[in-house]
């Protein structure tokens, strides 16, 4: 049988535990949090709401490691691999015009 999750406040901070320091909230985050708890009817944010911004911030930052490495290629990786893409399929077209004859 499956086990239940913790809740969130009763766990270990995962960063704590790896020896990293926690990251703050932007004045902008915190007026999110906030704008969250207010409309779920709470006058201030708890955990849950901190952690949600926290998460969409994360999830903005992250890239995937195909994007990052395009983007390491003096920022010309992806069209100079699609030039290259379309004149082997342009090569093999007359190719293939050719051997039809």
């Amino acid at each position: 049988m499956a086990r239940t999750p913790r809740a969130p406040w009763s766990k270990a901070n995962p960063r704590k535990r790896a020896g990293k320091a926690s990251t703050r909230l932007t004045p902008a985050e915190k007026a999110a949090a906030k704008a969250r708890a207010r409309r779920a009817g709470r006058r201030y944010p708890n955990l849950v709401d901190n952690m949600r911004v926290a998460a969409t911030k994360a999830a903005k930052t992250k890239t995937s490691g195909r994007k990052r490495a395009a983007k390491s290629k003096t920022g010309k990786g992806a069209s100079k691999t699609a030039s290259r893409r379309t004149s082997a399929v342009r090569k093999t077209a007359k190719s293939g015009r050719k051997s039809a004859r």
